[in-house]
């Protein structure tokens, strides 16, 4: 039996669409998209389904566990397991964890997979932890840790023991064809990824 929970603090859209609105960048990384304004994501609605919710509220804690689906802004983010830690009043997130299988898919189509990810909401900062990867189309970086500083544009990724950074990156061909209606048949149209 699932069970559907509808939040409506858009604080938690820093936790689910900021995150996933700038991929992971490096020297070389795909192009970055611009970063959201600091309130722009967060006045949009987010819809977290799973199939338990528990709160804890001493703690201002929130978990969402068992095939968790969050989505905001046209960016979803799945997870086995997501935590949620409100400050005090309980009106606004500070920390997001999610574990287990998480992937994150962007608005721009966008996608990240790890097996942890970590998101703090002070430093605007998103860590994807455990074989952390992050593509768009057949561009691709991938590490033991990808930290992206969202309010900064910027990011870092750490390889680990067994495995250095890797990133592979497609040249875009600059020529244009000369018949644009041939271009307009083949392209991917912007708003149509699958999340």
């Amino acid at each position: 039996m699932r069970r559907r929970a509808l939040i409506g603090l858009g604080l938690l859209a820093a936790a689910l669409g900021a995150p996933v609105a700038v991929p992971a960048q490096t020297g070389a990384a795909p192009p970055a998209a611009r970063p959201p304004t600091r309130g722009e994501d967060r006045n949009q609605p987010v819809t977290v389904d799973a199939d338990r919710m528990e709160r804890f509220g001493k703690e201002s804690l929130v978990i969402f566990i068992g095939n968790v689906v969050a989505r905001q802004n046209n960016s979803v983010q799945y997870a086995d397991r997501m935590e949620v830690y409100l400050d005090e009043k309980g009106d606004r997130i500070l920390r997001t964890v999610s574990t287990g299988n998480v992937r994150i898919v962007t608005k721009d189509c966008r996608t990240g997979t790890a097996k942890r990810a970590e998101y703090f909401d002070l430093e605007q900062r998103m860590v994807l932890i455990g074989n952390a990867r992050v593509w768009q189309e057949d561009n691709v970086v991938s590490g033991d840790t990808i930290t992206i500083f969202l309010s900064q544009d910027r990011s870092i990724v750490q390889g680990g023991r067994q495995e250095r950074v890797k990133a592979v990156f497609y040249q875009k061909d600059q020529a244009k064809p000369a018949d644009s209606t041939a271009t307009a048949a083949t392209s991917k149209p912007q708003s149509g990824c699958e999340n």
